[in-house]
């Protein structure tokens, strides 16, 4: 990607434990402001022109599968009728964009700097924050905001007598933070109310650096409240004005099962009134992941495959899952099962339910607990 470096500003973050740190815990200093000539001969531009070209090319899901997912999307927020500009993030960056000056962009940018030292969970390191253009598309500079936490640990082979010999805030590439603004959804275009924003790490630092800013919800939440609007659709069909206490309990039932983390299989509706709602959510999402667990046994794969290859029954009062495919690959941890011709499905149905729990049946499996909790004899299938 043709960048086009216009200003750099490199700033060293100090914590508490550090050399040299403030009673406050915390300090940074401004280490240097370099213009387009200053970087181009400079050696930090060895160090960072790939990693421009990375963070422009991340991809970045609108609804990730999971909240904690290293890239997001965030977008200003505003209060309704009100335009970007009433937003406080977006003033700074957009003043950073505008800056006619080094001056200027060196006294934005150590704005910037104190903001984020305001975050709970701020740690040492470099940050920097950069205005450059993308020659290739756009006439209108991009900015990025970098943070790298220092490495410990590090140190340089010296010579024979020394053996190392110990660097102190030392960076690396290989887990920068960063906030790319203006987002670019596709090659060619802007999208001036969002920002792309990543940080591998557990803490939020940037979350908490940009107040205003919001984000989008995890893809299983949004395919949830899809759910829970169809069966209240559901229920409204199925009573209409009826306001009896048998479609209350029913409404009480869906909103105990809505707000409940683990849950069981609700046996409300059919095999195809499933198979149409499960459509229209993977018309919206075609890779949209599916996972349960059946007792001890987790299963994964894409609610498209639900009634294709994934068959859910019941077979003698047991719950049954079928999943048919073209071939077997085994990974790790070997087993005789590798070894298996498999029987017709047939001659397995008839098995299904014999098993007595676990729980109800001693080590040979030839008794189990009645009601009252006596011990009764049992043949065994075999």
């Amino acid at each position: 990607m043709d960048f086009h470096m216009q200003y750099l500003s490199f700033f060293v973050i100090h914590t508490d434990g550090e050399e040299s740190a403030s009673s406050s815990g915390k300090r940074f200093k401004h280490y240097q402001t370099l213009d387009e000539d200053g970087y181009e001969d400079s050696e930090i531009k060895k160090f960072l022109d790939e990693e421009f070209a990375r963070v422009v090319k991340r991809k970045v899901e609108r609804n990730p599968n999971t909240a904690n997912a290293p890239t997001k999307i965030g977008r200003f927020a505003v209060e309704p009728g009100y335009e970007l500009g009433s937003n406080q993030n977006y003033n700074l960056f957009q003043r950073l964009r505008d800056a006619d000056t080094k001056e200027r962009f060196i006294g934005i940018a150590d704005e910037l700097v104190r903001i984020y030292m305001d975050t709970s969970a701020v740690r040492g390191g470099a940050f920097i924050i950069a205005r450059s253009k993308l020659n290739t598309y756009f006439d209108e500079p991009f900015l990025f905001l970098l943070k790298c936490d220092f490495e410990p640990k590090i140190a340089r082979i010296a010579d024979e007598r020394s053996l190392i010999s110990q660097v102190e805030m030392a960076i690396s590439a290989r887990s920068i933070k960063s906030i790319q603004y203006p987002h670019m959804p596709e090659e060619g275009m802007l999208e001036h109310w969002e920002l792309k924003i990543h940080q591998a790490s557990h803490a939020r630092y940037f979350e908490d650096f940009l107040k205003y800013v919001t984000y989008e919800k995890p893809l299983p939440e949004v395919m949830g409240e899809q759910v829970i609007e169809m069966v209240q659709q559901y229920i409204s069909d199925k009573w209409q004005d009826d306001e009896s206490t048998e479609r209350r309990e029913e409404e009480n039932a869906i909103e105990v099962w809505a707000a409940s983390e683990k849950r069981d299989i609700q046996e409300w509706w059919p095999q195809e009134q499933v198979a149409v709602a499960s459509a229209a959510l993977v018309e919206q999402k075609p890779d949209l992941p599916f996972s349960f667990k059946l007792d001890s046994m987790t299963v994964k794969g894409l609610l498209a495959d639900f009634g294709d290859s994934l068959h859910i029954a019941k077979h003698n009062g047991r719950y049954v899952v079928v999943i048919e495919g073209d071939m077997f690959q085994f990974d790790k941890g070997m087993s005789p099962v590798e070894l298996l011709q498999p029987p017709d499905l047939t001659d397995v149905l008839p098995l299904i339910g014999r098993k007595q729990p676990a729980a109800d049946t001693d080590r040979a499996g030839n008794s189990y607990k009645d009601s009252n909790g006596n011990i009764n004899d049992v043949d065994t299938p075999w």
